[in-house]
């Protein structure tokens, strides 16, 4: 099995929950995720297996979008409504309140990232240290809201916001800061990912269809995966000559290569995706190969 399998996480599920539970399913310890979702979320979760767990680190593209619901009238210590309540108010504001202060959070900025995260502190995961009831300082981070779309109060109190953003963006802390810019206090009540870099909504399978594939076979199930040459998608396409994809196999380099100067994802003249490229000063290079050679 290699490819990019997308996964549509279920809500209760870790990000590492739908990897062990995948380490079985397809028949591989060698799986790598990318970008960790809290277990009340849901969506968007790319599954690198097999040799494409070795593009996971190498993503030209790192931007997330979210479907999130603010709850207005409580915080919690989360910064979800999995969390305790550490204060309450009377709710005075609302969706016109909302819309007022929403452009102000758009372009880069500071984020403080909440106790509640994955971030390591001498090795500890910060969320470890808050259950035992640790605060320690936080270094804010830089980080871009790219848009905020207001999506509808499907309850009274509660507001959909749809977010692009960059990597590293804790969606619960933006929720908690757009409450206080409006003089309230709030949380998040829901999360769903719905795109992760180039992968989409569209792109997810359910774990029961997964299981379902496996269930036919195989082939079903490496159908269900992307080709690991996705990720690279945004690259300019070079393909080689055999003599060429022979040096790129060897580590050998190829002088006077006739193609620009850039960074490139590599094909051979069958169309197999290779890997990676750089030509710097008309020398062609390999970055990374991912093609299985017997």
């Amino acid at each position: 099995m290699q490819g990019i399998l997308i996964v549509d996480k279920p809500m209760d599920w870790t990000s590492f929950d739908v990897v062990a539970k995948l380490r079985g399913v397809l028949g591989t310890r060698k799986l790598g995720h990318s970008g960790t979702l809290d277990p009340m979320a849901t969506g968007v979760l790319p599954v690198f297996c097999g040799g494409a767990s070795k593009a996971v680190d190498l993503q030209l593209n790192h931007d997330k979008s979210y479907r999130a619901t603010l709850k207005l009238g409580a915080k919690t210590d989360t910064g979800d409504v999995t969390g305790t309540v550490l204060e309450t108010a009377p709710v005075t504001a609302g969706e016109a309140e909302l819309l007022a202060v929403l452009p102000q959070f758009i372009g880069p900025q500071l984020q403080v990232p909440p106790m509640y995260s994955a971030i390591k502190l001498n090795g500890q995961p910060l969320y470890k240290l808050a259950r035992e009831g640790v605060t320690v300082e936080r270094k804010a981070r830089p980080i871009e809201i790219y848009s905020i779309t207001y999506g509808g109060s499907p309850a009274e109190n509660e507001f959909v916001l749809d977010v692009r953003c960059s990597k590293g963006t804790y969606i619960r802390t933006l929720l908690e800061d757009i409450a206080a810019a409006m003089g309230q206090k709030g949380t998040m009540s829901a999360l769903r990912r719905t795109s992760a870099g180039v992968y989409t909504e569209a792109d997810a399978h359910t774990l029961e269809e997964i299981l379902a594939a496996k269930e036919q076979g195989p082939d079903a199930l490496q159908a269900l995966m992307l080709p690991v040459e996705s990720v690279f998608e945004s690259l300019p396409l070079l393909v080689v000559e055999p003599w060429v994809e022979q040096h790129l196999y060897n580590g050998c380099p190829t002088s006077r290569y006739p193609a620009a100067d850039g960074r490139y994802r590599a094909r051979n003249a069958a169309g197999q995706f290779l890997g990676l490229a750089n030509i710097v000063q008309g020398v062609l290079r390999v970055e990374k190969l991912f093609v299985e050679r017997n």
